[in-house]
């Protein structure tokens, strides 16, 4: 054996326990040996870590146990690493001391830096042969730019030499930059050096219940994949996600974990308890309404139980609807009251210097209650105060009573405001001197009268106890809470818990958003099955009642609710310290100890959590710039919110005493990790796809009906074989997904607009005889329309059928028709048809909201979804806080330190959207809710657009997605072929007057313009950029096959500049020869001689860019050589970042060159749709004024280096204008009669622009004023304005100026002396 076997491919079939596997999670079988008869085995075997002696002694015995061995002995070893001398990038070893980065400056000259390495390239530049390495580097105080010119040897050796996340060693000579505005590193010498990231070395780990993510909306930075391969390297059994009110983040986790850790799904959702707050009868104590109750009120000095002090106490009895007896103390506080307390209240120190202490009050307030129910507004604030006096003075205080705040909630909803003075003014009750707490308790006591008297009329009741089961009745009769939620931690056990959170979290997006996507009590007590309920952070229920000192009782009864009892570490709070919400840090950890005395009292766990937000100490900074951003004022404070070690975790709870730290940190988290299952987010390759009746054999029938159509009774086994092979793998599998694009596609033609495809759906034979596409995938061949007869040419000498000589049948001697693109069926499907089709369609612009329409109407409004997106913060506007944070400071950053905590940024979720064309279909039989949550875009309250709450990419092979983009080619096909009457499909695409364009523009009229340069492909689709233009004169195409491959060039990532412009260019390859499409690839190395499926696996690894980061796998490179593949054409491969596929291209370059036909032979109909479909920047002011006019307005924006976007855009309309004008074409004067309102209309040589061509006058404006003028003649202009009013004075002038008003009077006035 001398290969390296994975040990879960050796033992495919054994399934260890978690912690187990763990270890075992990259061992490899490297040698052994076996003995059938003796049932014997031996293993050589390798991990990255050594295994404990009890961990091998129990895998032996597992091992031997599943396979029925009598002996098995193990051997494990852990490979050294050898001493490596590729450590050395550049130069020589460097032992020098290093020097912090932000210490650096010009005059140090050479210094010595370590740091890790977040950006780098190293690129040609434009002196041939010099090549610019530069990589910026960090040691997270600063950052600094290093940048090197070389030649020859040295370039080559370096060029890949430095990436990203590399650890270095530099020395070198710090310098100013070129500017002179920053310094940067010209480096001598450049070493990797190892670097220990953090280790989480406690010998039992812990697991995190609390971790947002970068869709934490501007919040947090956390990484999902690499938090998760953090605490998978660490050894953690689990890991939650558990961001702000979405679960954006599962996916990524899902794929990232691979069974290699648990994840626990879940979400900190915004809480209201609107079950809770409908309670407005706290204690058990029962009497009559009529029977006496006391209402009072309390003055304090301020808000905190903890720290303020009662100032006055009123109360009256409320007895048969009557005030019978009154109450009134003040109470000396012991201290002087703040300017604030004396004008709200009135109350001066000098009214309280004699005041009873307040013993003597609260004693004094008790006698009179004498055991009565008690009443107040909002009784929890004024309760607390009075309990809290009570307990530090000895005295006992357990009442009943009601708190005419909930009453007034329920039993007005028609208010939105409930405030004592608002509730009585509605009420009209009498006027009152509110904040004195004689006169609030009388009104509390007028306000139970009506409220007594309106439940005993409408709800039937008349005692006390019978009020809190009518409220929690009243609860629909409310609207959207104005309460600020709180915060909760919901975990999914299972599937169904995963579900249910899914069904909140729809929920909470479409009924209860407000500002944020809010989960009701009642909600989740309804789908609450399955589901996992934590008390969360600081800003949760529990915390904050424990912080407001609610009394034991009631914390209890809040705590009672959740499965699990959540505390942070002190730092998390520090805020409440900075605030004066807490005096000490003690006080924080009071706190938590109050809440590990619940958890234990109610026998519920209590976990440590660390509410993470970022993933490394460091990161933090970048956290301080998103919180500035939202003009957070404390965003600089610090708030180390990292994933912590179990270590860490343990060393923060150290004050609880270790065995409790242990419980709290170790043992209680990973209680309620068991209790969550294994769950399958989305099963991979599984697609549910909705129903349509007899897909299957409708397909098959469409499919073999075109194919006898086309290829006769008995087509060619080569076609036959092909089409065999697709259906077997679409046929009871896929069948759905190819009908329902089928009756879009067809429904779309019937209305007269042709379907572009996209992607490699044209890969497909069976999408093209079923209609889907008009991409033939056969080998290029000559078919007979007349007799069926087919010759296939399949020795390589023409890439498409387009490109082959006519040639006539000879059998029956009709012109053949010639097909075939020559592309796998395996870049559709996968190498043995195991992936998930995706059929992404070109709809007309114009027809797309019908097309969508149909799809609804054909699986049903309620299982229909628009595919969601997901905005993250890009970029360029990361860039702009950054400097916005610096600037604000008043700091200064290098180039380089902005790079950094702008990449730092990059990624956050910001918002989310709507894929412009895409429908995700949920089959009838199951809910939407089985698969993803659902909710508005952007948080549009408004909206009824219902899109899918995952990014629609990740449930692709689940769901049948309906990709329908809005394009503009179909619709410039349709105007066309409306203005021409000639058939689009017909035109043949090997037209040579329309092929030489993309060389020469001499068909057109004229031959290298100094503007427009030697091609005429000005405003042809996929080649009318200046880039691609350049293209053609670098290839100078001949045939269709080429324009293919220019197109996979133009589309791909590092597949043109750098790469195939270079061979082709220099000589060393062909344009065929070259890569453009990743098709290319499969089908060259199998005609190189390569095996089919490593053939397929190279394109696959390619064209997704991960032979670039990664490298070849082992053995390809081998192969490749061993098949003669050229050396060039390897290293090219290796430099592809993306690669097109050619049915994609095949399909674009066909709309293309059909939509150059017309440019070629029907000029102006072209020109006419090319100004009135694509052309929305087309200006009257500055592209009707003529040529010359067009040429300057071109050389100004192409000489303004701070030309706008608009500009821009306008730059491309005014190209092919100037074009229109050197064919000898004109634009006639708009005519306010006869002008369209929206589409240029054929005139005599020319064209006449539509009443939008006038700057700033919209569609709805223009299509007005041509349905005011029908059937009028204006005298005046005044008379045209006043008709079509929609038009504003600017307009009116801008038309007069274009001459649009020629010959007609200002006004309507008659002058009397004319003719005189």
């Amino acid at each position: 054996m001398c290969d390296k076997i994975p040990f879960f491919t050796f033992f495919e079939s054994f399934v260890p326990p978690r912690d187990l596997g763990l270890l075992l999670h990259d061992a490899c079988v490297v040698g052994g040996s076996m003995d059938r008869a003796e049932r014997t085995m031996e293993l050589e075997l390798t991990a990255s870590a050594p295994l404990p002696e009890a961990a091998v002694t129990a895998l032996r015995q597992l091992l031997m146990d599943q396979y029925g061995l009598r002996q098995l002995r193990l051997h494990f070893r852990t490979p050294r690493p050898a001493e490596d001398k590729s450590d050395i990038l550049m130069g020589r070893e460097i032992k020098g001391k290093p020097v912090p980065i932000d210490g650096l400056n010009p005059k140090m000259g050479a210094v010595v830096v370590e740091g890790k390495v977040f950006a780098a390239e190293c690129y040609e530049t434009r002196k041939p042969g010099v090549w610019r390495l530069t990589f910026d580097m960090t040691d997270y105080r600063n950052s600094v730019t290093v940048t090197k010119y070389m030649e020859g040897k040295e370039a080559q050796s370096m060029q890949n030499a430095v990436s990203p996340g590399m650890w270095l060693r530099v020395q070198g000579n710090v310098e100013l930059s070129r500017d002179g505005k920053d310094i940067q590193l010209r480096p001598f010498h450049i070493m990797k050096i190892p670097h220990k990231p953090r280790e989480d070395t406690a010998p039992e780990k812990r697991v995190e219940l609390h971790l947002h993510t970068k869709m934490s909306n501007m919040d947090a930075l956390t990484d999902t994949a690499s938090v998760i391969k953090q605490a998978i390297a660490w050894g953690h059994p689990a890991i939650a996600i558990t961001d702000h009110g979405v679960a954006q983040s599962f996916p990524d986790a899902w794929h990232t974990a691979k069974g290699k850790i648990k994840i626990l799904y879940g979400v900190e959702g915004y809480f209201v308890n609107n079950l809770d707050d409908r309670i407005a009868v706290h204690g058990p104590q029962d009497q009559d309404f009529s029977d006496e109750i006391v209402c009072f009120d309390i003055e304090t000095t301020g808000l905190k139980v903890d720290r303020e002090a009662i100032t006055e106490i009123g109360a009256v009895v409320l007895k048969n609807g009557q005030v019978t007896d009154r109450f009134q103390t003040f109470v000396n506080p012991g201290r002087r009251l703040t300017p604030e307390i004396i004008g709200l209240t009135g109350i001066t120190d000098a009214m309280l210097a004699d005041a009873p202490s307040p013993k003597e009050a609260l004693t004094a307030f008790l006698d009179f209650v004498g055991g009565r129910p008690l009443a107040a507004h909002n009784a929890e604030f004024d309760i607390s105060f009075i309990r809290a006096g009570c307990r530090r003075e000895g005295l006992p205080f357990d009442p009943t009573y009601v708190d005419s705040l909930i009453l007034a909630q329920n039993l007005l909803p028609e208010l939105h405001k409930f405030k004592l003075d608002i509730v009585a003014e509605y009420l009209d009750l009498p006027a009152f001197n509110h904040h004195r707490a004689s006169d609030d308790a009388a009104m509390v006591a007028y306000m139970l009268i009506p409220f007594f008297q309106k439940m005993e009329k409408e709800l039937g009741i008349r005692r006390l106890q019978d009020i809190n089961p009518q409220m929690l009745k009243l609860r629909p009769r409310g609207s959207k809470s104005s309460r600020f939620p709180k915060h909760i931690i919901l975990l999914a056990k299972n599937k169904m818990g995963l579900k249910h959170l899914y069904q909140l979290i729809s929920a909470s997006n479409l009924q209860y958003f407000k500002r944020v996507p809010i989960i009701p009590k009642t909600e989740l007590m309804a789908h609450r099955e399955g589901l996992i309920v934590g008390s969360a952070c600081e800003a949760g229920e529990l915390f904050q009642a424990v912080k407001d000192h609610k009394d034991w009782a009631e914390l209890r009864r809040i705590a009672s609710f959740y499965d699990y009892l959540e505390i942070q570490p002190i730092c998390n709070n520090m805020f409440m310290l900075r605030n004066g919400d807490v005096q000490s840090e003690e006080e924080l950890r009071e706190f938590n100890r109050t809440i590990v005395r619940l958890g234990r009292e109610l026998n519920k766990p209590v976990c440590a959590t660390g509410d993470v937000h970022f993933q490394e100490p460091e990161d933090e900074a970048y956290r301080h710039i998103l919180l500035a951003s939202k003009k957070f004022p404390d965003a600089d404070a610090p708030l180390p919110i990292y994933f912590k070690t179990t270590t860490e975790m343990l060393e923060e709870f150290s004050y609880l005493g270790q065995d409790l730290a242990h419980q709290v940190v170790i043992d209680n988290p990973r209680r309620i990790a068991d209790l969550v299952e294994e769950i399958e987010l989305l099963p991979p390759g599984q697609l549910f796809p909705p129903r349509l009746e007899n897909s299957q054999e409708d397909l098959n029938r469409l499919v073999w009906d075109k194919c006898h159509a086309l290829y006769g009774d008995q087509p060619p086994q080569l076609v036959v074989d092909r089409l065999n092979v697709e259906l077997g793998s679409i046929l009871g599998k896929y069948d759905v997904v190819y009908m329902s694009a089928q009756k879009l596609v067809q429904r779309s033609l019937e209305n007269g607009y042709l379907v572009g495809s996209r992607g490699s759906v044209g890969s497909s034979l069976v999408a093209y005889m079923s209609g889907i596409t008009e991409v033939n995938s056969l080998p290029p061949h000559y078919r007979c329309p007349n007799c069926r007869h087919v010759e296939f040419i399949t020795d390589g000498s023409y890439g498409c059928g387009a490109d082959m000589p006519d040639k006539d049948c000879p059998v029956c001697g009709t012109k053949y028709v010639k097909d075939g693109f020559d592309i796998p069926f395996e870049t559709f499907l996968g190498y043995g048809g195991g992936k998930v089709p995706d059929i992404d369609l070109n709809f007309s612009g114009e027809y797309q909201a019908r097309a969508h329409r149909h799809a609804i109407e054909m699986f049903g409004q309620t299982q229909v979804f628009r595919a969601g997106t997901i905005g993250t913060l890009a970029e360029k506007t990361a860039f702009g806080f950054v400097r916005k944070y610096l600037d604000e400071r008043g700091l200064t950053a290098g180039n380089a330190e902005v790079n950094r905590l702008t990449q730092g940024c990059v990624g956050v979720r910001r918002t989310t959207g709507q894929h412009p064309g895409g429908l995700v279909v949920v089959p009838d039989d199951m809910d939407v809710e089985d698969f993803t949550a659902v909710q508005h875009p952007a948080d549009a309250e408004d909206a009824d657009t219902i899109t899918t709450h995952f990014e629609y990419h990740c449930m692709e092979d689940n769901l049948l997605k309906l990709d329908m983009l809005g394009h503009d080619d179909p619709t410039m096909i349709r105007m066309l072929e409306d203005l021409t009457g000639v058939n689009a499909r017909a035109i043949p695409l090997d037209d040579p007057d329309t092929m030489s364009i993309f060389t020469s523009s001499k068909v057109l009229g004229f031959e290298n313009d100094e503007l427009l340069g030697p091609t005429g492909a000005v405003a042809i689709p996929e080649f009318n950029t200046r880039f691609t233009r350049q293209m053609l004169i670098d290839t100078q195409p001949k045939d269709f096959n080429t324009l293919v491959r220019l197109s996979g060039f133009s589309h791909g990532t590092d597949v043109w500049l750098g790469n195939a412009r270079e061979l082709i260019v220099g000589g060393t390859a062909s344009v065929l020869q070259t890569v453009g499409c990743r098709d290319d690839i499969m089908l060259y190395l199998i005609s190189m001689g390569l095996e089919p499926k490593m053939s397929f696996k190279i394109m696959e690894a390619v064209r997704k860019g991960k032979v670039k980061k990664g490298g070849f796998q082992e053995g390809w490179v081998e192969a490749m050589e061993e098949h003669g593949v050229p050396e060039w054409y390897i290293e090219s491969l290796a430099k592809i970042g993306y690669l097109f596929p050619k049915a994609h291209a095949v399909a674009y370059v066909m709309m293309a060159f059909r939509i150059a036909w017309f440019k070629v032979h029907e000029p102006l109909a072209f020109y006419a749709t090319f100004f009135s479909i694509r052309a929305k920047a087309f200006d009257a002011e500055f592209c009707c004024a003529g040529k010359e006019a067009v040429e300057r307005k071109i050389h100004e924006i192409e000489n303004n280096k701070d030309a706008t976007a608009v500009e821009q855009n306008l730059m491309v309309t005014l190209e092919v204008c100037y074009e229109f004008y050197l064919r000898g074409f004109h634009f006639d004067t708009i005519d306010i009669y006869h002008s369209d309102a929206t589409r240029f209309t054929i005139t005599e040589g020319g064209l006449l622009p539509p009443l939008i061509s006038v700057h700033g006058l919209g569609e709805a404006a223009a299509q007005d004023t041509v349905e005011k003028r029908k059937g009028k003649t204006f005298i005046s202009i005044e008379e045209f304005s006043m008709c079509c009013n929609k038009l504003s004075k600017t307009h009116i002038e801008q038309l007069k100026a274009l001459g649009a008003f020629a010959g007609m009077a200002d006004t309507s006035q008659v002058n009397l002396f004319d003719g005189f």
